[in-house]
């Protein structure tokens, strides 16, 4: 009888893995990057100096280190938006990972303590480390990622009960306030707030070609690992016994999973700062559209997060021209909402 139910399992899981709506996901793919290159556009004409649409053409195609425009486009505009959509994709895609992992539908590294643990490890950088080079600050910004989802999971599982997606927010909470409290404390101590305001506001302004060159090669590693263990994630969003009656390693899956998960936080973080609720939001309405099959979910998500955090960042400079809205602070006026609205559907007890 347990062997006709696993067998049941096995079916129903297949069926589930493979229903799925390709014309949908090609619809995001292919309109997702034309708005990507047309959003690109409009973020670097329009800001402080508005910059028509065929200089910002000849500024990116016919560089003129004269023209004062050209550089306004190549050495701040440009770096920036393109900053933006790494950490949209890196976000989006961290979240999607996180969210089929733990089958945990509030996970995100904002909210389960990867963002503050990796700003707490960029403070301790910043004040005993203050001429570390960009390549090292992502390096401890993956290990302070990991410092925070590890004491997240940890407090989480001493609850009697086990966790449950709300504790787990709980716990993150919890962890999250602890870790920026510390963080802001080194930085009042050692009067570096200046260096780290950036991470507290959150946000892409400053980004430099430099941190993109070394940001790059790490987000596109860890995106095409996310790609290649989709299947198995979406194998593990079914629950690990039905993962293990298919046959999937699970430990291992969890394993390379969680090192793409902090790869990907730690890198975004290190550039934007505190940013939260990118995968939170992407990943939901990505499998509402493509449907649960998670090798269609990723790469949809990389295309919607880089959208979202692109558009965010341009508003955030035309909402009160010549000044700038946090970048966190936009995206929180949706993701709050959005929270609250997940967090009453599941109706898990706490």
């Amino acid at each position: 009888m347990g062997n006709l139910n696993l067998s049941q399992q096995n079916e129903e899981a297949k069926k589930i893995i493979f229903r799925s709506r390709p014309w949908a996901t090609a619809i995001i793919l292919i309109g997702g990057v034309v708005a990507l290159i047309l959003s690109i556009g409009l973020s670097v004409s329009f800001g402080v100096a508005d910059i028509k649409f065929t200089t910002v053409w000849e500024g990116i195609f016919h560089y003129n280190a004269d023209l004062t425009q050209h550089q306004i486009i190549q050495e701040l505009r440009l770096p920036r938006v393109l900053g933006g959509a790494m950490v949209g994709t890196s976000f989006a895609v961290a979240g999607a990972i996180m969210q089929g992992m733990t089958r945990n539908p509030l996970a995100d590294s904002g909210l389960l303590g990867l963002n503050s643990g990796a700003g707490f490890a960029l403070a301790l950088c910043y004040a005993f480390f203050p001429s570390m080079p960009f390549l090292y600050l992502i390096l401890y910004s993956f290990l302070g990622a990991g410092l925070g989802a590890g004491l997240v999971y940890g407090i989480g599982s001493m609850v009697r009960g086990g966790l449950t997606p709300l504790r787990l927010v709980l716990a993150g909470a919890a962890v999250s306030a602890l870790l920026s409290a510390l963080g802001e404390g080194i930085a009042l101590f050692f009067r570096i707030g200046q260096d780290l305001a950036f991470w507290y506001a959150g946000g892409v302004a400053g980004t430099s070609w430099l941190q993109l060159k070394i940001m790059f090669p790490w987000v596109i590693a860890a995106v095409i690992g996310a790609i290649i263990l989709s299947r198995s994630i979406t194998m593990l969003s079914l629950g690990d016994d039905v993962a293990k009656g298919l046959g999937l390693h699970s430990g291992t899956v969890k394993l390379f999973s969680t090192i793409i998960v902090l790869i990907l936080a730690g890198a975004a973080v290190s550039v934007v700062g505190a940013v939260g609720f990118v995968g939170l939001i992407i990943p939901h309405l990505t499998r509402k559209l493509v449907g649960v099959d998670y090798r269609l979910i990723i790469p949809c998500s990389a295309v919607l997060g880089a959208l979202l955090v692109i558009l965010a960042d341009l508003a955030a400079r035309m909402v009160n021209p010549p000044y700038e809205t946090p970048l966190g602070a936009l995206i929180a006026l949706i993701g709050v909402p959005f929270f609250l609205y997940v967090s009453r559907k599941e109706g898990r007890e706490l």
